[in-house]
């Protein structure tokens, strides 16, 4: 098993950036994207001084500013121990007290923009329905494994900030003994069954837009993190 301060001892610029360049890229092409599909309704009235495309644009740079701050600070925590030189012990309770609103504000704006919403996304309400709450329960089941099994500080990147974190067993209980991703994999399907409750087109755009970007995060940031923390054994 390899430690942080081995894996600092050998950071450069280089790793530290790793990634970055296409998530900026690709992040950019998909607000783009997602701007392009969104449908301004019909006389519909502001709901607490926003319209929903306001809420959506919102929810959206949101997005944006949460993954851009968590792939500041894992690279900067990872290679270059900044949080905790900044904060001492507290550096995970810092990085908690940033990381949880930023990671609440994505269901609640999607909600408030499926309130605000009367743009319909097929008019079969039954059907929205009953595939609303199919995946709204995996979801909240990934969220109860996540919790439960795998731990909020886990969940927080406490691998980026604690060797003993780092040398924890792989979790393989509730929704991690299907998947290795529960988080990004099952929990995001949630925001999709928010979406299909409500019947909003809007709110649905935004769903793919999370899911999708979330997965960025997995490949741009934490997938080469996770090639240092954890390198495959030697044969």
């Amino acid at each position: 098993m390899t430690t942080l301060a081995e894996i600092r001892a050998k950071s450069g610029w280089r790793d530290i950036v790793e990634g970055q360049p296409q998530h900026i890229g690709i992040a950019l092409l998909m607000t783009v994207g997602a701007y392009s599909l969104l449908s301004e309704p019909e006389n519909a009235k502001p709901l607490l001084g926003l319209t929903v495309i306001g809420w959506a644009k919102l929810s959206i740079a949101l997005a944006l500013i949460h993954q851009f701050i968590v792939a500041f600070v894992f690279r900067a925590q990872l290679h270059k121990n900044l949080m905790t030189r900044l904060f001492g012990e507290r550096d995970m309770h810092v990085w908690r007290v940033i990381f949880l609103p930023l990671l609440a504000a994505r269901p609640i704006t999607l909600i408030l923009i499926g309130w605000a919403d009367t743009v319909p996304i097929t008019g079969m309400r039954v059907s929205e329905l009953v595939l609303g709450a199919a995946l709204l329960a995996p979801a909240i089941w990934g969220m109860h494994s996540t919790l439960v099994h795998f731990t909020l500080p886990r969940a927080l990147g406490g691998d980026h900030f604690r060797d003993e974190f780092l040398a924890m067993p792989k979790v393989t209980k509730g929704v991690f003994k299907y998947t290795d991703n529960g988080m990004y994999g099952v929990v995001f399907l949630g925001l999709w069954g928010i979406a299909l409750l409500f019947g909003s087109w809007n709110a649905l755009i935004i769903a793919l837009f999370q899911q999708s970007y979330i997965w960025v995060h997995m490949y741009c940031t934490e997938g080469p993190d996770m090639r240092r923390m954890f390198p495959p054994e030697p044969d």
